[in-house]
């Protein structure tokens, strides 16, 4: 049997052990108009180190240039090649299901237009024109005609194929329903569940790091069902920022297959060595922190908050691999004492 994984530890900075950072956008790099203000230093720091970058966004609403213009305009300088959207990902899954001259029935953002007719497909405007498929990514001023329209379009004998299933999106104002709730109003409709292309599917990883030729990357998400999990089912491993959707407490609770390798406040971990966690005396100690379980009740103590998270999820994930169990009502509301 495989053993669960754990946190990893390493005695350099991130940005020197890995060379290519894969990074997601919304909750790692910015919130809504505004950069989280760690990134743009942090990230200057990382490729200033020798690190490359490469942004991995499930929104498929915008082109990739423009959300290279976005980060630019942001403090990040950014091109084209350093962005890989779920539209992408979901255009190169289509191209897998569908023959080269099929009938596409787009519905979301430009950038997915744009992914779409550059693999050469023909794109139609309604279920009526006969398409052999149908592609759904965001769009924020997506209609319920556009969701009927996909309805129709599948009822119609199309292949559905969804970019990615988030079923949220953190901005400014808090958070809004994402591409998952809308293809969850077409699948109601339907019966029918599609394909998704977007994280966490691992391709999506895979293309993200041949972009950069990449020996040795990293995810850097802020979401554990979808960055955290696709870093485990691609392989890599994945940095868990507490800057966007998951905290500490979802951290702590994070199945094995959604746990995180690396977790830091925010971007500025990538400067910082993350020495693994160790067992001294019955307590997983990270730092000047400790932390353990007694009788399903999580105990953390000392340091820093981030090296009581760090020391927190490993006494609790050790706990649950070895049969034990966690009281979800006893854990403070930010997941630490």
């Amino acid at each position: 049997m495989t053993e669960a994984p754990m946190l990893l530890g390493t005695d350099k900075p991130l940005q020197e052990v890995h060379d290519v950072a894969l990074v997601d956008l919304d909750g790692v790099t910015y919130r809504g108009p505004e950069a989280i203000p760690s990134a743009p230093p942090a990230l200057a720091a990382a490729r200033e180190a020798g690190m490359r970058v490469v942004y991995v966004t499930n929104n498929a609403n915008r082109a990739p240039e423009t959300v290279a213009e976005h980060l630019s305009e942001l403090g990040m300088p950014t091109t084209r090649d350093e962005v890989m959207t779920a539209a992408q990902a979901g255009a190169a899954l289509l191209a897998t299901l569908v023959p080269a001259e099929a009938k596409v029935l787009v519905v979301g953002g430009h950038g997915l237009v744009t992914a779409v007719t550059e693999l050469g497909f023909e794109t139609v405007a309604s279920a009526e024109d006969g398409p052999d498929a149908v592609i759904q990514g965001f769009n924020p001023d997506l209609r319920w005609r556009d969701l009927a329209e996909v309805a129709y379009a599948v009822q119609g004998g199309a292949v559905h194929v969804a970019t990615n299933l988030d079923l949220t999106i953190p901005n400014e104002r808090g958070i809004a329903p994402g591409n998952g709730s809308l293809v969850q109003a077409v699948v109601q409709a339907t019966g029918a569940v599609p394909p998704a292309a977007g994280k966490p599917e691992p391709a999506m990883f895979h293309l993200a790091a041949a972009k950069a030729d990449a020996e040795n990357p990293m995810m850097i998400g802020d979401r554990l069902d979808t960055d955290l999990k696709g870093a485990r089912a691609a392989g890599y491993p994945g940095l868990l920022v507490l800057t966007g959707v998951d905290r500490a407490r979802e951290a702590i609770l994070a199945t094995p297959d959604m746990r995180p390798s690396y977790i830091a406040e925010d971007l500025s971990g990538l400067a910082e060595a993350h020495p693994a966690p160790r067992l001294e005396d019955g307590w997983w100690c990270s730092g000047d922190s400790r932390a353990r379980v007694v009788d399903g009740v999580l105990q953390a103590e000392g340091g820093t908050r981030i090296d009581r998270v760090r020391a927190a999820c490993s006494a609790a994930w050790s706990t649950v691999d070895a049969g034990g169990h966690i009281d979800i009502e006893a854990l403070p509301t930010d997941g630490v004492a």
